[in-house]
């Protein structure tokens, strides 16, 4: 499992890097089916969206439309950086069944600082799922991974 969770979330950190290059924040996000296919990736989409354009958000959005929670369920949803509370309450509501990261939001926090594009809250994913009534596995942070997804914003919250 965890070299699959690695594999996934370099994917992620992929679509991160290109969404950076594309003048948004640098964030990624996959959802992969039971399978292990990948059903759906996206970066985040500050140029467009402002803050509420965050990946994972996206990646909910776009599975509630076209999968049944039931399905969901079964599938991962996978992201570069831990999902803030906005994109845990959407994973939970779209019913992704559970979310892998690489690098926590606090680590997040220390990268950002106070920009205001990104004021980052001190409230885990799993403070979140665990307020609500069905339960989203979580899995994350990976040591082996957070330099990796930590490099991709460095430079940019100047």
């Amino acid at each position: 499992m965890k070299e699959r969770d690695l594999k996934h979330l370099r994917e992620t950190i992929r679509i991160a890097r290109e969404s950076r290059e594309a003048g948004n924040h640098p964030f990624g996000s996959t959802l992969v089916g039971p399978n292990g296919e990948i059903l759906i990736r996206t970066g985040n989409s500050y140029r467009k969206d402002k803050g509420v354009g965050h990946a994972e958000l996206n990646v909910a959005r776009q599975a509630s439309r076209l999968y049944d929670p039931e399905f969901l369920e079964k599938c991962t949803l996978y992201t570069s950086v831990e999902p803030c509370c906005m994109c845990a309450g959407a994973c939970y509501w779209a019913g992704v069944g559970t979310v892998v990261y690489g690098m926590t939001e606090k680590r997040l926090a220390v990268l950002t600082r106070d920009n205001p594009e990104n004021l980052t809250l001190n409230l885990s994913c799993e403070t979140v799922f665990s307020a609500g009534q069905r339960t989203v596995e979580t899995r994350g942070p990976y040591s082996e991974i957070e330099d990796e997804v930590a490099k991709g914003h460095r430079g940019f919250w100047q």
